[in-house]
């Protein structure tokens, strides 16, 4: 665990060179570093390069499966909402964290629901999750 510890260091300062939010991320298998990311939402332009996501994404990559139910992530911060849901969809069990997240956003979102005037998508979707399930 110390061990991990010093690597979400190294990656939080890598974080903190390129101007970005110090956060970083470790999955591990087995007791084995399988990714590791570091929040890269100002290098890269792109709001969704959270450390978790990135790391999720860098996992499933190696594993070649999106099921890391095996997996253990460690991250500096408690995951926001976006990676929380990433995190289950991705049915990673158990979540390490060092810091709560305060952060509260502020961003009201305004949802208006479109007319399926033939209920195309409504048949679409269901038939594929009947199927599915």
């Amino acid at each position: 665990m110390k061990n991990y510890y010093e690597i979400l260091k190294k990656l939080n300062k890598l974080a903190l060179k390129n101007n970005d939010i110090p956060v970083s991320c470790i999955i591990t298998k087995n007791n084995k570093i399988i990714s590791k990311s570091y929040n890269k939402r100002v290098k890269d332009n792109n709001p969704i390069n959270h450390a978790e996501i990135i790391a999720i994404k860098k996992a499933a990559k190696k594993l070649k499966t999106y099921n890391l139910i095996d997996c253990q992530l460690y991250t500096t911060l408690k995951p926001c909402k976006m990676c929380e849901e990433v995190i289950k969809i991705s049915k990673i069990k158990k979540v390490y964290y060092i810091l709560d997240q305060n952060k509260i956003v502020n961003n009201k979102i305004n949802y208006i629901k479109l007319n399926d005037d033939d209920n195309y998508f409504y048949k679409e979707l269901t038939n594929f999750f009947k199927n599915k399930r």
